[in-house]
């Protein structure tokens, strides 16, 4: 969406995680000239996409962050998306599986993988605070062609060709 002007974050504010990536969003958004703002929830999804969108000017796509609340919640918060034909981006592949838009999301099972490592470490006598930080080393772009029609949007074949799965 190159002419993308409004986003709104979708983020679970009582997980500590969610505070940073909202600022980083935000951080990010500031400096693409793209107005963002955050709406937080709470289980069962009690954010309200409507009162939202009555600030003002309405939000363009809808992003959440990486909080697993929305994993867990992935068809409540697709269909909200889909209610007010806002195009998700999403941290997890299992959200485009149930109908969002796309999503770039580290590549679950290598995380796992790498996570047993660290527990068989641990397991062995490691200190769990002189074992390394590890970033993922690979993500996934999935996309949503079907979702994409429906929204009425074209995705370039540039962006197609770049994906790792395109769901049709």
């Amino acid at each position: 969406m190159p002419r993308l002007s409004r986003v709104l974050v979708l983020s679970y504010l009582v997980d500590p995680i969610a505070a940073p990536q909202v600022k980083e969003l935000e951080s990010a958004a500031h400096s693409l000239g793209v107005n963002c703002w955050s709406a937080t929830s709470a289980p069962p999804m009690t954010f309200r996409p409507r009162s939202t969108l009555e600030l003002g000017s309405a939000p363009k796509e809808v992003l959440t962050t990486a909080e697993s609340i929305f994993a867990a919640q992935r068809n409540r918060v697709v269909q909200l998306a889909a209610q007010h034909r806002l195009p998700g981006m999403y941290p997890y592949k299992l959200m485009v599986d149930a109908g969002g838009l796309m999503a770039y999301d580290s590549y679950t099972s290598d995380l796992q993988r790498r996570a047993a490592a660290f527990v068989d470490k641990i397991l062995k006598g490691a200190k769990p605070a002189d074992l390394p930080v590890e970033q993922p080393t690979k993500v996934e772009l999935v996309i949503n062609l079907k979702t994409a029609k429906a929204l009425g949007l074209t995705i370039p074949p540039s962006l197609l060709q770049r994906a790792d799965q395109v769901i049709e």
